[in-house]
């Protein structure tokens, strides 16, 4: 069991939760806005004898309620853009079964990889070989010092759910890293005794910002042993 932090790659991620709910927010204060115009300039028309349309004047007002929401929710939506710095989802691989979440991170994929340092292709591993699971594209860290502190978790148990490797922290006792050099951290996982062929093994994998607190991988995969 062992890991490293190798080298650098990009990725990009918006947080779209955050704009629907400023957009709703927005609309209805717009409409609010929108209501108490028609109210005050009512009496003008009715001053000017136009209580006749009455009833386009209301419907012009409604239509002006919903030119006004739009560009409002474009602003702010753009702002909100602008300003977020942290990003939040989840994605699994229908192949390897492999699925993952990320908060306050920014991550650009999650694989299994094969002793031959290939992504795999399935959740086959075959006893004696040495497998790894890595995360790529990973930014936006805290810093301190200028540098990053990741910790990384990782735990097999058994069907019956005994550990069978359980590693707390595989970057306890780190340094800090330079942020280019930490965009991808992996995990090794020998399989060897006491795991069996033919049984199958789960894995989870808990990355985390040692800086930035709210910052976090969740990773989990099961693995056939073959």
């Amino acid at each position: 069991m062992r890991c490293y932090v190798p080298k650098r790659a990009r990725c990009n991620a918006t947080n779209s939760k955050a704009f629907a709910t400023y957009a709703k927010v927005t609309f209805g204060w717009d409409m609010f806005l929108c209501e108490a115009i028609a109210t005050a300039l009512k009496p003008l028309v009715i001053m000017f004898g136009a209580v006749s349309n009455q009833q386009i004047f209301l419907s012009t007002m409604k239509n002006l309620k919903t030119t006004l929401a739009i560009p409002f929710i474009m602003i702010l939506g753009c702002a909100i853009f602008a300003g977020c710095n942290f990003s939040t989802g989840a994605k699994k691989d229908l192949r390897t079964g492999l699925s993952f979440n990320y908060n306050g991170f920014i991550v650009q994929d999650v694989l299994l990889i094969d002793p031959a340092n290939k992504p795999m292709t399935d959740n086959k591993v075959q006893l004696n070989t040495r497998i790894a699971i890595a995360a790529f594209g990973i930014h936006n860290y805290g810093l301190k010092d200028g540098k990053v502190f990741p910790g990384m978790m990782l735990l097999v148990t058994d069907k019956k759910g005994t550990p069978v490797l359980n590693a707390a922290d595989l970057f306890a006792g780190g340094q800090g890293y330079p942020p280019a050099n930490a965009t991808e951290l992996r995990g090794d996982i020998t399989i060897a005794k006491p795991m069996t062929a033919g049984e199958t093994y789960h894995v989870k994998v808990h990355i985390w910002d040692k800086v930035k607190a709210d910052n976090e991988i969740n990773i989990e995969t099961d693995l056939v042993v073959q």
